[in-house]
């Protein structure tokens, strides 16, 4: 018996791995041999291709398509019709799916509706991904981006706020209260 929900619209083919508690919507279509943690939330219209992997707790909004060479750590979030790519130059009549590239998403990211992450990169632990913003390089973790092609405006916490560093190179998160240290151009989170 399955210990995750399947709306009676989606397709899961055989040999994908699915994980407790995740629920997946309508339309959707899981291949095989991709991974899928537990407490995910797929929706509708998400297709997520053979190999992809997604951690736990992963939060898959409409209209997505996660292409092979694509892992997303626990923590996720990947907004409405955000695109993944995995060849950098491609043409319909040569075949490069010996060229596919690794996209990670590192935990706690956010990916913005209708952003575009060019294959390839790495995205940082609780980085923020602006709306539309489109991808073409490495970002850092807490990192804020915008903008095509996309630049870091600033920094966020791991509950998607603003930081605002002293000239100690201190923050403090308005909402959790936890502190941020900016440092070599780095931010960590501070232990208590």
């Amino acid at each position: 018996m399955k210990d995750y929900f399947v709306h009676e619209t989606a397709i899961i083919d055989e040999g994908a791995i699915i994980g407790a508690g995740t629920k997946i919507w309508h339309f959707s279509h899981i291949m095989p041999n991709c991974v899928i943690g537990s407490k995910c939330n797929v929706g509708q219209n998400v297709v997520i291709s053979p190999e992809v992997v997604l951690g736990n707790n992963v939060k898959v909004q409409n209209n997505v398509s996660i292409y092979t060479g694509v892992i997303c750590e626990d923590d996720v979030f990947l907004g409405p019709s955000m695109v993944f790519t995995n060849v950098i130059n491609p043409r319909s009549a040569v075949v490069r799916k010996n060229q596919y590239q690794k996209t990670i998403v590192k935990k706690g990211a956010s990916i913005g509706a209708n952003a575009t992450i060019v294959c390839g990169n790495t995205i940082g632990e609780y980085a923020f991904i602006g709306a539309g913003a489109v991808i073409t390089k490495e970002v850092l973790p807490y990192a804020l981006v915008v903008g095509n092609p996309a630049k870091q405006i600033g920094w966020v916490s791991e509950f998607g706020h603003r930081l605002e560093f002293d000239n100690k190179g201190i923050a403090v998160c308005k909402e959790s209260k936890e502190n941020y240290q900016l440092l070599k151009g780095e931010v960590s989170k501070l232990l208590k």
